[in-house]
């Protein structure tokens, strides 16, 4: 019996119902053998009495009976077969907890390696062979192990889930497209799948740029600590050579300036780790939905990434940081209410301090600045690195470009801003006449133009040599010391804020308050008529000496 039991093959063995090894099997008169229980469920079902394989029709039930031998031969299989079994599941994997057993198993149950959408059932590398090797199984679907089979089936009509509804975003089956969903967009499932595959590799994309957007946040927000701790320190220096001079009252000035600025300092970097605290908080979920997303976009299981994909489409809530920033902090009024307490005859001292301080501030915003020769008036000769201009008495034959000045003798920069704070310093020495400035992007470039903040300029002015003007509209006279060498133009967009500086003095010339700025600003340059070479010195765009 042994030995014969060798020379039949698996397929001898399985009953052609439940495809399993048989249990009490039993021949009726076509010849054909089943597993009692399944035989009789069948025959329980179906009218007339049928042969499943051959089909051949009995006019009476037939009476069944144990085929002893063939009983026998399955017994002695099953236990071969669940001998080898036994011996190769020590190369398998045991199921653990969270995974997917295998639904045939008895005994030690084994991980399964897939699931059969036809079959409902979950196999290990044992009980996946049959799909894998008979022509009927091989038809069946398989997937990625999945707990939960019946999921898939439409709890309506016990069908299989394999359509999806673009109008009600759900899965549904064949049968739902003649009711629920008779007039709704349908798709086949794998259509749908890759439709909202597409549509997390577009997500993941989003959140991506979402976290490289805020790591630069972050690194602009360090390089504005940075900025303020150097100001910080400039200050604390400062304030220490003046200080250190002085006697008893004078030390007491010296610390409280210097605590002051420790303490602006401290909120300064306070607020700036806040900011850093909810930006990376904010990327530590957006990494997590990626990994999500990520996770969902590998699925090769179309029912679970569609039926997953509405819970985590919805983005977690984030802060647009587009204008969040963090400004260093002026101890401008720090230091002057320093000087106050002090003796008179330091005020004059303490008060060139604290404008060399302002200056070294705003100074930190400088920007590359090179001048537009499209802007320029053609009597206007620019230098071959954008960085000198000058007037002369002939006049160029250049076309005519809609940004080009055809009247007054002035030239833009290269460079516009929408946003932030800028600042550039430009030389004057040795002219008698000139306009320093920023203008709107959309004034007037024809004609005789007022320069004026309603026609969207905010300038100051040297004419005759020595009267210094503000274009404020009404003009204001300005009363300087002395002749500025080396003018510094500083720009604050946000706060509407436009100051020009006398840099060797380190002095305030004037500030233009309460702009409100709505357009790209551009640097604005007019050397003036050389008035037969009085005033022929070149206007230069001159690099910031950041001295300590």
């Amino acid at each position: 019996m042994s030995a014969a039991s060798c020379l039949l093959t698996e397929d001898q063995f399985l009953c052609s119902i439940c495809l399993d090894v048989f249990t009490d099997p039993v021949t009726i008169p076509c010849g054909h053998n089943f597993c009692k229980a399944c035989i009789t469920q069948h025959w329980d079902t179906k009218v007339p009495y049928q042969c499943p394989n051959c089909k051949k029709v009995f006019n009476t039930r037939p009476e069944l009976q144990v085929n002893t031998f063939i009983s026998e031969m399955a017994a002695q299989f099953r236990q071969s077969a669940q001998q080898k079994a036994s011996s190769s599941s020590s190369e398998q994997q045991v199921v653990k907890p969270g995974e997917v057993p295998c639904d045939v198993c008895t005994g030690t149950r084994l991980k399964a390696l897939k699931s059969c959408l036809v079959c409902l059932e979950s196999y290990c590398e044992t009980h996946l062979e049959p799909h894998l090797t008979r022509p009927g199984l091989k038809k069946h679907q398989l997937i990625d192990p999945e707990e939960n089979l019946e999921s898939r089936m439409c709890v309506k009509h016990d069908k299989l889930l394999d359509l999806f509804c673009k109008t009600d975003q759900v899965c549904v089956c064949m049968l739902c497209t003649y009711s629920d969903h008779k007039t709704h967009d349908v798709v086949p499932l794998k259509e749908g799948y890759e439709g909202k595959k597409a549509e997390l590799g577009k997500t993941e994309a989003e959140i991506q740029q979402m976290i490289q957007k805020r790591r630069l946040k972050i690194q602009e927000m360090n390089r504005s600590v940075e900025l303020s701790k150097e100001g910080a320190d400039r200050g604390i220096a400062d304030g220490v050579q003046v200080f250190t001079a002085l006697k008893e009252s004078v030390e007491r000035s010296q610390a409280e300036l210097i605590d002051t600025i420790k303490e602006k300092q401290r909120e300064t970097e306070e607020q700036a780790e806040g900011f850093i605290k909810e930006l990376e908080q904010e990327i530590s979920e957006l990494k997590k939905r990626s990994s999500e997303v990520e996770q969902l976009s590998r699925s090769e299981d179309q029912l679970h990434l569609l039926q997953s994909f509405t819970s985590l489409n919805a983005a977690p809530p984030t802060k647009n940081w587009t204008e969040v920033r963090v400004h260093p902090p002026s101890y401008e009024g720090t230091v002057g209410r320093a000087v106050t307490q002090l003796e008179e005859t330091l005020s004059k001292q303490m008060k060139k301090l604290l404008s060399e301080l302002e200056l070294k501030r705003v100074q930190q915003y400088e920007v590359e600045v090179t001048l537009d020769p499209d802007t320029a008036q053609p009597a206007l000769i620019l230098s071959d690195d954008g960085k000198q201009v000058r007037h002369v008495d002939v006049m160029k034959n250049l076309p005519d470009n809609p940004k080009r000045f055809d009247h007054c003798v002035n030239v833009l920069a290269k460079q516009s801003f929408f946003s932030g704070i800028f600042y550039y310093e430009v030389q004057v020495q040795g002219k008698t006449g000139w306009d320093l400035g920023v203008v709107r992007e959309s004034i007037n470039r024809k004609g005789q133009i007022p320069a004026t903040p309603q026609n969207g300029y905010w300038a100051i002015w040297l004419r005759n040599e020595n009267q210094y003007i503000a274009c404020a509209g009404p003009r204001v006279r300005l009363s300087l010391k002395s002749q500025p060498e080396k003018v510094g133009v500083f720009v604050d967009y946000e706060e509407g804020l436009v100051s020009f500086y006398d840099v060797d003095a380190a002095a305030l010339i004037y500030s233009f308050t309460g702009c409100c700025f709505k357009e790209k600003l551009y640097p604005y340059f007019c050397p003036c008529n050389n008035d037969g070479g009085k005033n022929s010195a070149p206007l230069i765009v001159s690099p910031v000496n950041h001295t300590e």
